[in-house]
């Protein structure tokens, strides 16, 4: 059978062609009943749009590409529908992918992106340079960098500031008399990981305590892995082991708090009692936990929709919007 059409669908609803257009992509300028009539007619006549012939009447992809370190991170999957939120406002779909935080594959996928000419990408780079970025450049596609400060002055940014957030997480366990801090971070590869170590270093410096004598620091990582529960039961692991255990962690995201809150009760100890931990980002569950975690707040959602304004806006220029981080203390570290 031939696959239905525009046409077909305006017969069956006993509407015009332009009226079907309206439908698909403007459903607010047709009357409710309209629609109704139109819609029931692409059920009943299994009617799919043509990406290709939508892109010769119009011009341009509605395709957007959205490139995180991990998708199954819940930073990132809070991020994306805060992305895929403004992307359907403005009649675009998100093709969602994750790069390992591996330039080889971050290349790859932009090189998929780039040969389907997708109007734009938004990505978290894996690291903190442009040469990949040039795969897409050279087929003028736009480009928003999300979760990642200016790299450059044609690029539109949207950031939080982990030097600043990293340093009120370690500040707090200061004020609560802690001497002795354990650092459970990712690879310092990856950009977020290194801008917290410096915020970790910047609090250390202002309590005038000796990084050598206060901090015990490792990059966890677990089956190739790093920022995941298992790699941070690792690291916490390694940490508490040493002949002088710290009396707190703080980890680099909560995912990594997890796994480090599953190997202190392994042990036998409590929190706070015996260690206190602070997380980052504080994801939906950091507040469910048995022993709510103490985390630094990141507004995912806001930041990927943020994101995605700054992909669809038309000549406003390059931008570069900070969230500042928010410190949300729990029992984790204060107890109850």
């Amino acid at each position: 059978m031939a696959r239905p059409s525009v046409r077909d669908v305006a017969e069956r609803a006993g509407v015009s062609v332009g009226t079907v257009s309206h439908v698909l992509n403007h459903p607010d300028r047709v009357a409710q009943p309209t629609r109704d009539r139109v819609r029931a007619a692409i059920d009943e006549l299994g009617f799919v749009r043509s990406e290709a012939a939508r892109r010769l009447r119009h011009g341009g992809s509605s395709l957007v590409g959205v490139l995180v370190h991990d998708i199954s991170n819940p930073f990132f999957t809070e991020a994306a529908r805060g992305i895929e939120d403004r992307l359907r406002e403005g009649g675009r779909i998100p093709m969602l992918g994750s790069t390992d935080s591996d330039p080889e594959r971050e290349r790859e996928l932009m090189s998929l992106l780039a040969g389907m000419d997708v109007h734009g990408v938004i990505v978290t780079p894996s690291v903190s340079t442009l040469d990949n970025l040039a795969v897409l450049a050279g087929r003028g596609i736009r480009v928003v960098l999300m979760d990642h400060p200016p790299i450059s002055a044609e690029l539109s940014t949207v950031s939080g500031d982990d030097v600043a957030g990293a340093r009120a997480a370690v500040s707090h366990l200061i004020g609560l008399g802690h001497r002795r801090i354990g650092f459970v971070n990712g690879p310092l590869t990856v950009r977020q990981a290194a801008d917290r170590r410096d915020g970790v270093i910047a609090a250390l410096a202002e309590a005038g305590m000796d990084p050598a004598h206060s901090l015990l620091e490792i990059e966890a990582v677990s089956s190739g892995q790093g920022f995941t529960a298992d790699a941070g039961a690792v690291g916490a692991a390694a940490l508490l082991g040493d002949e002088t255990p710290p009396t707190a962690l703080f980890c680099a995201n909560d995912q990594l708090a997890i796994g480090a809150m599953r190997e202190i009760r392994r042990r036998g100890l409590s929190i706070p009692d015996d260690v206190a931990i602070v997380g980052y980002d504080d994801i939906s569950v950091a507040s469910e936990l048995i022993t709510p975690l103490t985390s630094v707040r990141q507004p995912m959602r806001e930041m990927g929709a943020a994101a995605a304004d700054l992909l669809l806006s038309d000549g406003g220029g390059v931008r570069h919007i900070v969230f500042p981080p928010e410190l949300i203390v729990r029992e984790s570290t204060v107890g109850k």
